[in-house]
């Protein structure tokens, strides 16, 4: 069907006119469609976005998280069997001993988050329970994983777990002896081609990096006090849009981990939920349109990556608030049906 795009910029135009600042990317059988900036990447200093700008994509880098796993897997570094226990030692002795790696990649582990978003909490809250420029590299993490208690046997049910993806970065770089974020740009992002991917400092940004802001009693304020001073397993990293269908391409040629690896994260690990999605590895799956997607939203960040196989489409929109991206997302959602 034949696609009016001056519609969408102009429903995109209003939303940003409405309060959407971020970049956003749409093709349509390999072919950019739409690719454009709104708002400003910093307030304080009036500086606008850019198609370039790099942005937090919160819970999205869980997929670069399951990534850099099953790279080990392939390699038998690690084998989806292996147990946490194997490799925390005494660590974190709250986990159970028959939690393996296959149960943590698909959210299956029953442990104990840190940030448990069955609760409800407010993103507008400070609610690191360790200062947050404490939180730098992986191992940084473990008071703040020690402490809660199982939800479930492992295996036995699913509860999406924040917590869970920063253990998986543990296991990987005691399993590899490689830190986390190394370990990504190695078998991930260097072989996508993602060169402005990275996990960036909060307190040390680049120029081309973007913001975050949150809503703080009616104020807008910088996420710098909200989130951990470098992110680990389950966010934190830093992308552009481009990125994002680099990441498509390579993930869906096979040049990132082995074709028995993608068809793992492809396949659902969990009933529907309310919007028809389930889990992959690292994955939301749509199992009434065959869709893909990285999915992220915290403070100071919302995200959406879309690619759908059968249409041959693939959409990306990024914001620096929590809620900035949803609209837009389902704006192009409409306009694509």
């Amino acid at each position: 069907m034949t696609r009016d795009v001056a519609a969408l910029e102009r429903e995109i135009e209003a939303l940003a006119a409405a309060g959407f600042a971020g970049v956003v990317r749409v093709d349509v059988a390999g072919t950019p469609v739409l690719r454009a900036a709104y708002g400003l990447a910093d307030r304080a200093r009036a500086i606008p976005m850019t198609v370039g700008t790099r942005l937090a994509i919160a819970s999205g880098a869980k997929t670069l998280t399951a990534l850099a796993v099953l790279s080990l897997v392939d390699d038998g570094v690690l084998g989806l069997a292996t147990t946490a226990r194997s490799l925390l030692g005494d660590d974190l002795p709250l986990v159970a001993d028959d939690v393996t790696v296959e149960h943590l990649l698909a959210h299956r582990s029953g442990i104990g988050d840190y940030l448990d978003e069955d609760t409800g909490f407010d993103v507008g809250d400070y609610l690191m329970p360790r200062p947050v420029h404490e939180l730098v590299d992986t191992e940084d993490y473990l008071p703040i994983l020690d402490g809660h208690a199982t939800k479930f046997p492992a295996g036995t049910g699913f509860s999406y777990c924040n917590g869970g993806y920063v253990l998986l970065a543990l296991l990987a770089e005691r399993a590899s002896g490689v830190g986390f974020h190394e370990l990504v740009r190695q078998r991930v992002t260097a072989r996508a081609g993602m060169d402005d991917t990275a996990y960036l400092r909060s307190d040390d940004l680049p120029g081309d990096a973007a913001l975050g802001y949150v809503d703080v009693h009616g104020a807008w304020r910088s996420t710098v006090f909200h989130l951990p001073v470098r992110g680990s397993g389950d966010g934190g990293v830093f992308t552009t849009v481009d990125d994002v269908h680099r990441l498509w391409g390579a993930l869906l040629a096979r040049r990132i981990v082995s074709d028995t690896a993608v068809e793992a994260m492809l396949r659902p690990r969990s009933d529907p939920d309310e919007d028809g999605l389930s889990y992959g590895f690292g994955l939301w799956l749509d199992v009434r349109t065959g869709e893909a997607a990285l999915h992220g939203s915290d403070a100071g960040s919302s995200f959406y990556g879309v690619h759908d196989a059968t249409r041959r489409l693939t959409w990306t929109v990024v914001a620096n608030t929590i809620d900035g991206a949803r609209p837009v997302h389902r704006a192009i959602e409409a306009w694509l049906r």
